[in-house]
């Protein structure tokens, strides 16, 4: 039995521990078999020596990420949970994941191990393909890319396109004219421009077509060059769109693609081209696929835990059904 009293004077505790001891919880959640207790700036962890060890060594690092950055994420504590330095990844929380400053100053970076890959494979690569679940900011990461790049003059201008295929609804039946139909599906790319252009300056970037964002089919007989292209919820491109995409790309283009593979809301007859792009074109060199995960979730809490649920679901079902196969 070991125990262990750690001082935290110089930080804040509601900060360290989280409103309701959110943090400290997810310390606890992560060492079942060693308690905690807090005592005004006082920590005691008492248990396993090894254990207490480990904990002690992630608290300091929660403390050390606190003093360092002046604050501390309940997304930063998690990660920090299963297992994640951040002061010794290649490009740490500390050093070079600032991806940009955006409006008011607001640091926009990567939060995630693999948010962190797929800046590196966006630097190393042409086309890079990015492919996780919902809320793990593949998004929000290639548009803060792609925006770095037109301010450091890498490119003269941003292509931002989607398909406008959301949960079978079809443009025809929505109400008003051709933008209005489909600017829904593109707001998404506009909330994350809001964030890192002031408005001015975005206005005059729409106007004079510097940032174009616009629908997959106004792509086609295109050719796309000088310009960092985002297309996003590829999931929802068939394989003769995927094709017709990256064969506009120019020489001096550079491309990220999205999708969730999860999340196909195409005709249940027609099959999703992401992930044969992915297959047909892993060993090109100059293209990179990077996976991201429920872990990567920078959202609610809850939304990792819903989504390792229906993970489980699935598997379970592709399990069934390939025994149910192997019966036949």
């Amino acid at each position: 039995m070991s125990e262990i009293i750690l001082n935290v004077e110089g930080v804040d505790p509601l900060q360290l521990y989280g409103e309701n001891d959110i943090k400290l919880n997810l310390l606890r959640k992560a060492f079942p078999d060693v308690t905690f207790t807090s005592r005004g700036q006082n920590l005691k962890i008492s248990g396993d020596k090894k254990l207490t060890q480990k904990a002690k060594s992630r608290f300091e690092l929660m403390v050390r990420m606190l003093k360092e950055h002046k604050e501390l994420s309940v997304q930063v504590v998690e990660d920090l949970m299963n297992g994640e330095n951040p002061f010794e990844s290649r490009i740490s929380a500390h050093e070079g994941s600032t991806i940009l400053y955006g409006r008011e100053g607001k640091q926009i970076k990567a939060k995630t191990q693999n948010q962190r890959k797929l800046i590196r494979a966006s630097e190393e690569n042409d086309i890079v393909f990015a492919v996780g679940p919902a809320g793990t900011g593949k998004t929000y990461t290639a548009v803060a890319l792609a925006v770095r790049a037109l301010k450091n003059k890498q490119v003269r201008k941003i292509i931002l396109t989607r398909p406008a295929v959301e949960a079978g609804e079809s443009l025809g039946f929505l109400p008003g004219d051709l933008k209005e139909k489909i600017d829904p599906y593109l707001r998404p790319l506009y909330d994350a421009l809001d964030d890192m252009i002031p408005a001015e300056k975005l206005n005059q970037f729409m106007t004079t077509r510097v940032i174009e964002i616009a629908p997959l089919a106004f792509m086609r007989g295109r050719t796309l060059d000088n310009a960092f292209i985002i297309l996003d919820e590829a999931q929802n491109c068939s394989t003769m769109q995927i094709k017709m995409f990256l064969t506009r790309l120019g020489p001096s283009a550079q491309c990220i693609i999205t999708g969730d593979l999860s999340q196909i809301d195409l005709p249940f007859h027609q099959k999703s081209g992401l992930k044969r792009a992915i297959d047909l074109l892993r060993d090109l060199e100059g293209i990179e696929s990077v996976y991201l995960t429920a872990e990567d979730v920078v959202r609610h809490r809850l939304v990792k835990e819903i989504i390792k649920r229906y993970e489980k679901s699935d598997e379970r079902m592709r399990r069934k059904q390939a025994a149910a196969e192997e019966e036949e």
